[in-house]
């Protein structure tokens, strides 16, 4: 048994050698120079016990056992390559977006736009309330009611987000309660008696409450304001209204898909 084990790295040195057929050649190739490629295959010749080269002054020619193990590390790399290989329904880059119920609902509503055209990001959006942890990549770019302190995150500012009561022509003056654990939710909750003309969970809900003529929903004016049907039944609330900012990791800021990806959402927002 050999006392030397085959370190993998010499692995790929060898391809070299022997494709390019001398150690010159492999050189230019790796970028390792002649005498580390030469003491490098003479370690790989010890290590398996076996003689791979015959060392002519014009260059290296493989022995039959170099030729066999040429072509299996060849297969071994071909199977290499389509292990990691990226999917042909993936090739674009995926950005992960996490944003509350009212602004990804706009962002869906702008999909197109903000994929591409042709399409060259690939856009995975995240619906919560509560801030996912940018830091740990849960999401790659997320949205914030309050600028983060977090010294490894970065920020741009959007516009002020402002909240308004919507109902429909006609509609009953009762408000559409939601049971959530948002700002707009908590101030419903605290004035909204019994009377309520309906209860949902899901901020989403009260829109689609709203449209339908139950009652009157409490939506930011971004959303309300361009619901066909839609009128204000009020004006906006100044408790509820806050800035709102777009946040991404530092040391992913520069990445192209990233970089697209916020400069769009930013349009969409502006």
């Amino acid at each position: 048994m050999n006392e030397t084990s085959v370190a993998w790295s010499d692995l790929p040195l060898f391809l070299a050698v022997a494709r390019e057929g001398g150690l010159s050649p492999a050189a230019r190739v790796t970028g390792s120079s002649p005498a580390t490629l030469g003491r490098r295959m003479l370690q790989l010749e010890r290590a398996m016990g076996r003689e791979l080269f015959i060392r002519h002054d014009r260059g290296y020619e493989l022995t039959a056992d170099a030729r066999a193990l040429l072509q299996q590390l060849s297969d071994i790399e071909s199977r290499i390559g389509t292990l990691t290989a990226r999917p042909a329904d993936t090739q674009q880059p995926l950005v992960k977006v996490s944003a509350g119920t009212w602004t990804t609902l706009l962002l869906l509503r702008n999909h197109e736009a903000l994929a591409g055209s042709p399409p060259d990001l690939k856009l995975r959006f995240v619906q919560a309330e509560q801030i996912l942890n940018i830091p740990r990549r849960e999401v790659t770019v997320g949205f914030r009611n309050q600028r983060p302190t977090d010294d490894h995150l970065v920020t741009r500012k959007l516009q002020r987000v402002d909240f308004a009561p919507y109902a429909v022509a006609g509609a009953p003056e009762r408000w559409i309660s939601v049971f959530a654990d948002t700002p707009s939710a908590r101030w419903l909750k605290k004035r909204v008696d019994q009377d309520a003309a309906c209860e949902v969970t899901t901020p989403r809900n009260s829109l689609d409450l709203a449209l339908a003529g139950v009652g009157i929903a409490l939506l930011p004016t971004f959303i309300g304001d361009r619901e066909k049907g839609l009128e204000r039944k009020g004006g906006t609330i100044a408790e509820l209204s806050h800035d709102q900012w777009i946040v991404t990791h530092q040391d992913d800021r520069h990445l192209p898909e990233v970089r697209r990806a916020i400069d769009r959402l930013c349009n969409v927002l502006a």
